[in-house]
């Protein structure tokens, strides 16, 4: 019987993935199931927060999430973005995803190479003059708010979609010997549709402090999670398709 291996997020669209590659070498059965869905928020709900888009100069973007609904909810309310707004941007692939709606300006768009939040506020602050607006999810922490503040950046956020557990039905199987976790909110609808989950010997593998942390205090026993070594999910997977 193949070894069976939960990947909480979507399938990739790519059949030459390293995901795919490893499930073959060993002869694991991935099974891509996202914990979480992300769902969209009314104009209605936007505006209760009483933030207005209008009047800031640069978006702030840290994910492809927020940039679909950042444009979905200004289309909605009818703002206009201007042409002249920057775009600073977690990362390249981010950055790059908003030309899917606007016109992709270098000059305009601003992003780290490494990729981590932590490096995009420097940039931040070589445009101190800047008005920043960032659109975040429902289960956004105030780690970002906390950063911009210590650079003494002008800012506001807002929420502007939800992340939200993504059901199980009564008939899906759950018998895993791994499962893999992106995000605290992922270890919350473990919690949240199996709330009598029983580790046992299931192995667990958590992406992020934060994300271990959340499994953690859920009563979790983290195996696995990134190293100098096992810089990504595949080369997890590969480690632990090692053991058996």
């Amino acid at each position: 019987m193949a070894t069976k291996i939960l990947v909480s997020q979507p399938k990739p669209q790519t059949e030459k993935s390293p995901y795919f590659e490893v499930a073959k070498k060993y002869d694991i059965d991935l099974v891509f199931r996202p914990f979480i869905k992300i769902e969209p928020m009314s104009a209605k709900d936007f505006r209760q927060q009483k933030v207005s888009i209008p009047g800031h100069t640069a978006i702030v973007f840290t994910s492809r999430h927020a940039i679909d609904h950042f444009f979905g909810l200004c289309k909605e309310l009818r703002v206009n973005i201007p042409d002249d707004m920057k775009y600073f941007c977690v990362s390249e692939q981010v950055s790059l995803y908003i030309q899917k709606y606007v016109q992709y300006r270098k000059r305009k768009n601003f992003f780290p190479e490494s990729g981590h939040i932590a490096d995009l506020i420097p940039i931040m602050v070589k445009h101190s003059n800047e008005k920043y607006f960032v659109p975040q999810s429902s289960a956004h922490n105030d780690d970002m708010k906390k950063m911009l503040d210590e650079a003494e950046l002008d800012h506001d956020e807002a929420v502007m979609y939800y992340t939200v557990a993504n059901d199980f039905t009564a008939d899906e199987v759950f018998d895993y010997n791994m499962l893999v976790f992106f995000s605290p909110e992922g270890i919350n609808s473990l919690v949240k549709n199996f709330p009598d989950f029983k580790q046992n010997k299931i192995k667990v593998a958590c992406l992020g402090a934060k994300t271990v942390k959340a499994a953690e205090d859920a009563g979790l026993h983290v195996d696995y999670q990134p190293t100098a070594e096992l810089r990504s999910v595949p080369a997890i997977i590969e480690a632990y398709a090692k053991t058996l």
